[in-house]
């Protein structure tokens, strides 16, 4: 098959990169990676959303009053 990865070639390079940097730092690595990855996406959602809602309606009411006291 050409350019897929079988099984086996993953659990080759599985196998050295425990015999180079073991199992302990394989382990802290991942955890590591999917921290970023949890930020990452709490990110995501969080930008969509507006940061927070009764601030703005306190900015929106500031500026009523303010017009209200200029007329």
């Amino acid at each position: 098959m050409l350019g897929g990865i079988s099984i086996w070639q993953l659990l080759i390079v599985l196998a050295i990169l425990v015999l180079i940097f073991g199992t302990k730092k394989l382990k802290n690595l991942g955890s590591d990676l999917g921290g970023a990855v949890k930020g990452f996406k709490e990110a995501v959602d969080k930008d969509g959303e507006p940061e927070d809602k009764t601030a703005q309606h306190k900015v929106i009411d500031a500026e009523a009053k303010k017009d209200d006291k200029s007329a």
